[in-house]
């Protein structure tokens, strides 16, 4: 069989749903997990911070890794990782004396996957021949919300139909999508990231740029304002609307994941023809909007609304600044999409712990926000002051791509 940039592509596409996986399928399972090994929730979300900080870990060491290597060992090793992490989740904590431990090494197994293949796709995809580098920019991550979304759904539905006891089951079957995957990468044709004539952009370079420096400053707004949302989605919907922990993860999460992978296929397909710059300063105006509608509105249907609002107008932000900066600096490389990786990832685990700070500092008061809907409970109030905080990001986003000089047509640059 002759492979060709299609299932380059192909491969990329999958290799952003296993990154969903790796990050959405172990929240699914906390309440299992705390039944089943006796492990409080409070050391089982620890492996949230766990996944997030390996991750990162691997941002900074991705471009050493990539110089040793090669990208094609790299990016294969990064799903034979996800796939020894997610079929390890069932295993590890009955081999090893101490359960925990052994949710530990999965979710590290996980997360040195999901942070290779993160720094590893976009550049992949970026470095395919074609023109519309933006519009395929934005269709590859649309494949990370449908991950999530199916993760979701799917495991919804397996649990409904083969009961949660056999979680272990769910976990193999979730392995296959990056085991054959792996089969792929090793045979895909790939590209160069940084053309033979010219030299990859030392990252000592990159970093005395004003321009980078604001394209960090971006990541971390977009990381956060994705993040501030969707990770409070599921308890917004079960405290405003009084829903099951099932329904709210339907309506929270996997409503928000939808409307975002949507906005960004609505890109990846029309955005041809449209400036990239002008769609994020709107997207950062309809963000700053869905949160004062979360915040604000009376009728808790309408606050939903707003989240699922938020969704779709974050899902240009991530793959924009990428796109955006690759056009500035098209020998960035590794060390460039690296440290933007990098950068959403800080803002990615910051903004919902920021907003749960103001969650708990006003719920200790009641809040301001409790004297503007009379009966409302603590905990609902202090979650609308918390999101109010959270509108910060998307105005940083507005503000930096105003003052972004890519804003300008090019022939004034």
């Amino acid at each position: 069989m002759k492979f060709t940039y299609r299932h380059t592509l192909a491969a990329c596409y999958t290799g952003y749903i296993t990154q969903a996986i790796v990050n959405n399928l172990s929240p699914l399972l906390f309440l299992t997990f705390n039944s089943i090994f006796g492990i409080s929730l409070e050391k089982i979300a620890l492996l949230i911070s766990a996944n997030f900080v390996i991750q990162i870990l691997t941002d900074l060491c991705s471009t050493k890794i990539v110089d040793r290597f090669g990208v094609r060992a790299s990016i294969t090793a990064a799903h034979v990782f996800a796939a020894a992490g997610l079929a390890g989740m069932g295993i590890f904590p009955y081999l090893l004396p101490d359960p925990f431990a052994g949710l530990v090494l999965s979710a590290a197994l996980c997360a040195v996957g999901g942070g290779l293949t993160e720094v590893l796709i976009s550049p992949i995809v970026d470095s395919l021949p074609g023109d519309a580098k933006a519009s395929a920019m934005s269709l590859l991550h649309s494949f990370y919300c449908w991950g999530q979304v199916s993760v979701v759904l799917l495991s919804t539905l397996f649990f409904n139909i083969a009961g949660i006891e056999n979680w272990r089951i769910l976990a193999a079957l979730w392995a296959i999508v990056p085991a054959a995957n792996i089969f792929l990468f090793v045979k895909v044709p790939l590209c160069p990231f940084v053309d033979d004539d010219a030299e990859e952009i030392p990252l000592k370079t990159l970093f005395s740029s004003g321009a980078f420096l604001l394209f960090c400053i971006l990541m971390v707004s977009a990381g956060a304002s994705e993040l501030a949302a969707s990770q409070w989605a599921s308890l917004f919907a079960e405290s405003g609307l009084g829903v099951s922990k099932t329904v709210g993860d339907l309506l929270g999460p996997c409503m928000f994941a939808a409307l975002m992978g949507l906005a960004r296929l609505c890109y990846g397909i029309f955005g041809k023809k449209i400036r990239l710059a002008p769609v994020i300063a709107a997207s950062s105006v309809l963000c700053i909007i869905s949160y004062i509608l979360m915040v604000f509105s009376p009728l808790s249907w309408l606050s939903l609304a707003g989240c699922g609002l938020c969704g779709l107008s974050v899902g240009i932000m991530w793959p924009g600044i990428f796109s955006i900066a690759s056009e500035k600096y098209p020998s960035g490389g590794t060390s460039m999409f690296a440290v933007l990786a990098l950068a959403g990832d800080i803002g990615c685990s910051s903004g919902p712990g920021l907003v749960g700070i103001f969650v708990n500092a006003s719920e200790s008061g009641a809040g301001w926000i409790a004297g503007l809907f009379p009966g409302i409970e603590a905990s609902l109030a202090g979650l609308r002051t918390g999101l109010l905080f959270a509108a910060v990001f998307p105005l940083i986003m507005l503000t930096g791509i105003l003052c972004c000089s890519v804003t300008k047509k090019p022939e004034d640059k």
